[in-house]
């Protein structure tokens, strides 16, 4: 049996809201979506398992439709979704009264409930949020029925507030395979009794690396899982980016550097720039200009001026320069003691400078 596992699709989601791309990461949710529906076809799998989140929020009756008609182009493939805490169930959701396409099953019980598929020899067992939260470890006792039949489970959590997972009981729970959904980088049991897909789109600044699917195919004979993949298709990715410069360099020469590293990763990608290292106290670093221009999500200046405390100290031994670089200048400081000294001595160095020019 063939199959492939996603979760946490969060189809109408807009992330990164305030930044130009929004539109264009919100339509790549959509678009990925579509691939791995093209993937299914491709592939010939069986059944196609959705661990839960595969809408951001409850959705509305126009994104029922549209993820319909998808799944309506894979008829010969078996359908089965849960709804994780995003798009839990609600009384008033129109997921209640939905027609779906008759491949698709969406196992809407807040308790556990099992759909047969005896074409295939296959349970699947799962069930839906109807809370923002679950904190009881409920899979602990779900067990698999006894029988020859393959039995998968699906399940959404895996954090103390969202259905807490002890993963060494998951290898043991008697399934052929479980299907999790909610934590949002991929993740394989080494007994590949158990995967989290991850999103198949990165949706945050803090969900770097690799998004995707998972490929799986179980014997009919031994009811166990015979392989499983990783497949990456985002569109983009979240890279953190670490850039170091020394006293000499200049403003110009670290937005062409930035500029060359981030041509080199792909310039479809979105970047967290972190600046690291001593700058020469005059510079002032500026990148708005490649903010404009690429998906630069973030610059952190960690970088700090390169004071010669020893020299100010020479020449400022009896005035409030001075008296600071006393107060302060030890060894083994904390990041905060350092950061009150470079900004101190800087606005009382800029503070001599202007009443000198008057």
């Amino acid at each position: 049996m063939k199959f492939i596992h996603i979760a946490d699709v969060h189809w109408g989601m807009h992330p990164d809201n305030d930044k130009p791309w929004a539109r264009d990461r919100a339509q790549a949710i959509k678009d990925t979506f579509t691939e791995v529906i093209r993937q299914v076809k491709e592939r010939e799998a069986d059944c196609l398992f959705i661990a839960g989140d595969l809408f951001h929020r409850q959705p509305l009756l126009r994104d029922l439709k549209e993820v319909n008609y998808l799944f309506s182009t894979i008829p010969a493939t078996r359908v089965v979704i849960i709804a994780g805490n995003h798009d839990r169930i609600r009384t008033n959701s129109a997921l209640m009264s939905f027609r779906w396409c008759s491949n698709v099953t969406w196992l809407m019980s807040e308790e556990p409930s099992v759909v047969t598929f005896p074409e295939l020899g296959l349970d699947v067992t799962g069930f839906s949020y109807h809370t923002p939260e679950i904190t009881d470890a409920r899979l602990t006792d779900i067990r698999p029925p006894a029988g020859s039949y393959i039995y998968i489970l699906l399940a959404h959590g895996g954090d103390p507030r969202h259905l807490p997972i002890d993963k060494n009981l998951l290898s043991a729970s008697g399934f052929s395979y479980t299907a999790l959904g909610h934590i949002h980088k991929p993740e394989i049991s080494p007994d590949k009794r158990w995967a989290f897909p991850g999103s198949p789109e990165p949706l945050d600044r803090t969900e770097t690396g690799r998004h995707g699917m998972i490929v799986g195919e179980i014997s009919p004979s031994t009811r166990q899982v015979t392989s499983l993949e990783f497949v990456p298709l985002c569109q983009a990715q979240y890279i953190s980016l670490i850039v170091r410069v020394i006293p000499r360099t200049t403003n110009t020469e670290l937005n062409e550097r930035v500029l060359n590293e981030i041509r080199k990763r792909g310039v479809h990608h979105i970047y967290r720039l972190r600046l690291q290292g001593r700058r020469d106290p005059d510079i002032v670093f500026d990148l708005d200009s490649l903010e404009h221009r690429l998906q630069i999500i973030e610059v952190i200046d960690e970088t700090e001026p390169q004071y010669d405390f020893s020299r100010l100290f020479a020449e400022h031994p009896s005035d409030m320069i001075g008296f600071y670089i006393r107060a302060l200048d030890k060894e083994n400081m904390t990041s905060v003691e350092k950061k009150a000294l470079y900004y101190g001595i800087d606005a009382l160095l800029n503070t001599t400078d202007e009443r000198s020019a008057t």
